[in-house]
């Protein structure tokens, strides 16, 4: 892989060093995605999410190729819900709550099918899998750890919802020192207008939470013909 790439991304491009980088691919679940599961239980229509899938293949296969640091999230809880505070599983009125059995098992129970990742993004033998209990990818999880350990400094983030689990981790990710890039294409919400605003709030203030880029920029920069080498003013 070479060492460096200029990316276009808003409010500006930013130069990142490959080695120093991982793709984050947060909550691609069946619970979310699928009929049945707990996105469509709080009355959303999970295909709007189906628009992410490709974009983020098509970058995960890219960072699979290239070598760089591939991890996944799942958004979910042990069987006895010992980590689901009830503030979060008593919150809104969907039709089957956080535990509840459902078509695909246990709604977010870790181990139900449910609450695995679908298969066009299924984890290789050996990707980094983070379970987390909350929105954010660094709450009561080993992704920091994770990430100190392979030297990372730079995010390319994408997943789903935009506006909740992405913008949470970002945010939680700039506190960390991290630099993240958020792939507008490969993020989606149940509602369009959340997803626009989500990106909105990464990219406002000359990007107060971070740069907001897209998939096409992604390859782009990946390519051999438009990598540079290390040297003076990647961003490591």
């Amino acid at each position: 892989m070479a060492n460096s790439g200029k990316l276009v991304a808003e409010p500006e491009p930013i130069a990142l060093d490959w080695s120093a980088t991982a793709l984050l691919i947060i909550d691609m679940q069946r619970d979310f995605m699928e009929p049945g599961g707990f996105g469509e239980t709080l009355g959303n229509d999970v295909s709007q999410l189906a628009r992410a899938v490709k974009p983020i293949a098509a970058v995960l296969d890219a960072a699979r190729e290239t070598g760089m640091l591939v991890v996944h999230t799942r958004e979910g809880h042990l069987p006895d819900l010992s980590d689901a505070p009830p503030a979060k599983i008593e919150r809104g009125a969907p039709s089957l709550r956080i535990g509840d059995p459902g078509p695909m098992g246990r709604i977010l129970i870790r181990g139900e099918a449910g609450h695995d990742i679908i298969p066009e993004l299924y984890p290789l033998d050996g990707e980094i899998v983070i379970d987390k209990p909350g929105k954010g990818a660094f709450y009561a999880t080993e992704l920091g750890e994770v990430l100190q350990r392979f030297g990372i400094e730079n995010l390319l983030v994408c997943g789903v919802t935009t506006e909740v689990c992405v913008n949470t981790t970002v945010r939680e990710a700039n506190d960390r020192g991290y630099r993240c890039v958020v792939l507008a294409d490969g993020c989606a919400s149940y509602c369009p207008e959340f997803h626009e605003m989500g990106l909105k709030m990464i990219k406002a203030q000359g990007g107060i939470f971070g740069w907001v880029s897209d998939s096409a920029a992604v390859l782009r920069a990946l390519s051999p013909e438009n990598a540079t080498t290390a040297a003076a003013g990647t961003s490591r």
